[in-house]
């Protein structure tokens, strides 16, 4: 009744003085508070028309003090294009069951309440409430991801298109839709997507924009619904971790990218009946979850996409299967943060194949060479299949501070410091790992094979292998290797080397200790620059005060004692053969190849980047 009132009175303000801007204001003020959003909009149109036809310049002036409603629209329009640009296409609007495209969905936003409260508001002041607007956009755009696995007949895009879900016969597929778009829906979720429909499978474009944004979709959902179709209700915890939902491929990435997730059981209850607002703070759930994943627990929590660790990574996703051979290297895009084409039909070795390359090429990261079993036909160097990440990577032997000292000592007296610093500087000035043409030019310490004698073991084909430089030892491989027992009796070349890992240099990670580490999703070893951040003392300016420059010296001759002493210590190898063009190809092994120099005098020698087919 007081509204109707103060209504009659704006109105009463205008007709004694139409020409006068503060009838408008009234009445505007007064339609906003009842909701009559359309009508306050238009209210405040008119009053913004009087302010400028005023012949009085001070009253004309006032106009200044408020937001032209296509400034208001503007700012409003450029908040929808941010939050929708790391969005789906496609969402099922779950209040109408109804599929929405982009404009739809900006569609329904405009003739929302929402929509006409905030630019209602909007214009009120001079300056725009930016990260208010940002904030009603992003409650109304926020959408809820599902992360499944596909079970017999799921429903595709032309099964909903035009279609309401909630109308649609409840059975197989369709009855987990349904539940699904309830569940968001109940949550107070506006919208919400499905791999199985709301992508165009037919359209081969559509599909590869898709893979290569799925990370990102997953990263900026509201809320992520994991549905575990194989954990009945009042489950007991270790249901989640022999879930099938936990061998996919795909499940990876959606359960990292996240911030929010919940876990819901067969009849769509919470797992463990746990109805906090995201299982990720779950500390019962997240330690099943890296019980049954072998991801640690700050990964599960807030994963970070990238190049780093690149090994671990793979070793996540090495015991996964997919439907297609090839999604199990592009399930991995956007946990490596890559953007590559999606080629179905290309096989999974070449799938694989081109991603590794990315990582090696980008990062300089060698850990991905690091497996056993069979060689790709994409290159010798990468695996054929990513089961071969499933074991864990040799580690070398951990040297106390005290073990690393007597070693330093001694080669104090043995080798001597120039010897030290020139084998520093040779393997600091190695470049970068690189592919180009499916070639790989790898920087290395390269141990020509000076012998090779076939024998048996255990019901193993192995060889006893001599090499400069290094003590004996044996492989187990499958290939056929042409024994020979001088190097001068062969026409084969072999060499064991050892890849070239810069982290040997013990120099400073500045990605990890600058302002990068505080920024989100940030790619701190992308990209060959990261090589040239980290400095090495071999490139600072001679021109200093000559304590700086004595201290700078000494520190780098214990740098250089250092890595010498970690030369002498046992490594991962791999044998290569040269080829006719003078090319090399890996000869895959069963097991970790572990060598080690005898004569740590001859590496200066054997210091190479060989190209590898």
């Amino acid at each position: 009744m007081l509204w109707n009132d103060a209504l009659l009175d704006a109105e009463k303000v205008i007709e004694l003085n139409p020409s006068s801007y503060i009838g408008y204001q009234l009445k505007h003020a007064v339609l906003h508070d009842t909701k009559r959003y359309d009508e306050a909009i238009e209210a405040f149109r008119t009053m913004l028309s009087k302010l400028e036809n005023t012949p009085d310049t001070q009253t004309r002036n006032l106009h200044q003090q408020y937001t032209p409603p296509y400034k208001a629209e503007s700012a409003i329009q450029e908040a929808i294009k941010a939050r929708l640009d790391d969005a789906p296409h496609r969402l099922i609007n779950t209040s109408t069951g109804l599929l929405c495209n982009r404009e739809v969905q900006i569609s329904t936003f405009r003739m929302s309440a929402e929509y006409k409260e905030l630019l209602s508001s909007a214009m009120k002041y001079p300056d725009l409430e930016i990260e208010r607007i940002q904030d009603v956009v992003a409650a109304y755009f926020g959408y809820v991801m599902l992360s499944h696995r596909w079970e017999g007949t799921e429903p595709l895009l032309h099964d909903i298109q035009g279609k309401v879900v909630y109308d649609l016969d409840p059975v197989g597929g369709i009855a987990k839709l349904q539940s699904f778009c309830e569940t968001a829906r109940d949550k107070g979720y506006r919208w919400a997507w499905v791999d199985t429909c709301c992508i165009d499978q037919t359209n081969n474009v559509e599909v590869q924009q898709s893979v290569n944004s799925m990370f990102i979709w997953y990263r900026h959902s509201t809320l992520t619904i994991i549905y575990l179709s194989d954990v009945p209700p009042s489950s007991q915890p270790g249901a989640l971790a022999n879930s099938a939902w936990n061998t996919r491929g795909w499940t990876v990435q959606e359960f990292l990218a996240p911030r929010l997730v919940l876990f819901y059981q067969k009849d769509w209850s919470p797992y463990l009946d746990d109805r906090s607002p995201n299982h990720k703070d779950s500390l019962v759930i997240m330690k099943e979850m890296g019980d049954a994943t072998g991801i640690d627990a700050q990964a599960l929590i807030a994963f970070r996409p990238g190049m780093r660790d690149a090994r671990e990574k793979l070793q996540w996703v090495s015991a996964r299967v997919t439907t297609w051979q090839e999604d199990i290297a592009y399930s991995l895009f956007g946990i490596f943060g890559v953007r590559l084409p999606v080629i179905y039909g290309e096989k999974k070795q070449s799938a694989l194949g081109r991603l590794l390359q990315e990582v090696v090429a980008q990062s300089g990261d060698i850990s991905a060479l690091d497996w056993v079993g069979e060689s790709s036909e994409f290159n010798s160097c990468l695996p054929a299949d990513i089961t071969s990440y499933k074991a864990p990577p040799y580690t070398m032997p951990s040297l106390s501070e005290g073990d690393i000292e007597t070693s330093i000592s001694s080669l104090r007296h043995v080798m001597g410091v120039d010897f030290v610093l020139k084998l520093y500087a040779l393997l600091d000035n190695l470049n970068a790992p690189r592919f180009a043409n499916c070639r790989l030019h790898l920087p290395c310490i390269a141990f020509r094979v000076t012998a090779v004698k076939r024998s048996r073991a255990q019901d193993q084909e192995t060889y006893e292998i001599k090499a400069d430089g290094l003590h004996d030892l044996r492989i187990t491989t499958t290939d056929k290797l042409t024994p020979f027992l001088s190097r001068r009796l062969t026409m084969q070349t072999y060499f064991l080397v050892r890849p070239w890992n810069r982290h040997l240099l013990e120099l400073p990670d500045f990605a990890e200790s600058s302002g990068l580490a505080e920024l989100p999703d940030v790619d701190r070893q992308s990209g060959e620059d990261c090589w040239s951040l980290t400095g090495s003392p071999l490139q600072e300016s001679p021109d200093r005060f000559p304590e700086a420059q004595e201290s700078i010296d000494s520190a780098l001759i214990d740098q250089a004692l250092r890595l010498t002493a970690r030369l002498e210590q046992p490594f991962s190898a791999f044998l290569l053969a040269q080829q006719r063009g003078r090319e090399y190809k890996r000869i895959a092994s069963d097991h970790d190849i572990i060598a080690q120099v005898k004569d740590i005098s001859s590496i200066p020698d054997m210091v190479k980047t060989l190209e590898i087919l």
